[in-house]
């Protein structure tokens, strides 16, 4: 099963860092980062603009801050990565997802997102979402 609609990718996979943001620990460590994130999805296109240094989520690009790297996959590969089932390097070596910009900001975020894998699988979990867990 898949998501539904860009509604739910950015409930879900935004929420995931509207999670962090609040989070005692991640959300210094995120801001620290100083890194504005786009998640270019497919089926369903969906645009999320992470803006770390104000804490923010945009679901779309009006009126959000200029990313300084883009991530593109397709929303299925999104949710199996925040389940922890992707291999970043792997995918994108694979093509499955595409980076562009600057990279080694990306890869100062990678380790953080681990932490977050637990809360995401939950969240799924209790909005009865049993069909997006891989």
């Amino acid at each position: 099963m898949s998501f539904r609609s860009s509604d739910e990718v950015a409930t879900y996979i935004g929420g995931i860092f509207e999670t962090a943001f609040a989070d005692a620990e991640l959300g210094p460590k995120l801001a620290e980062t100083g890194i504005v994130l786009e998640f270019d999805f497919s089926e369903p296109e969906t645009h999320l603009v992470i803006d770390t240094t104000t804490g923010s989520v945009h679901n779309g690009r009006d009126g959000a801050p200029q990313p300084v790297a883009t991530m593109s996959m397709t929303a299925d590969v999104g949710n199996a990565y925040w389940q922890g089932k992707v291999n970043l390097p792997m995918a994108m070596a694979k093509k499955k997802i595409k980076v562009e910009g600057n990279v080694a900001s990306l890869l100062k975020i990678a380790p953080l997102s681990k932490k977050l894998f637990p809360t995401y699988i939950e969240r799924l979990t209790a909005d009865g979402r049993d069909d997006l867990l891989v």
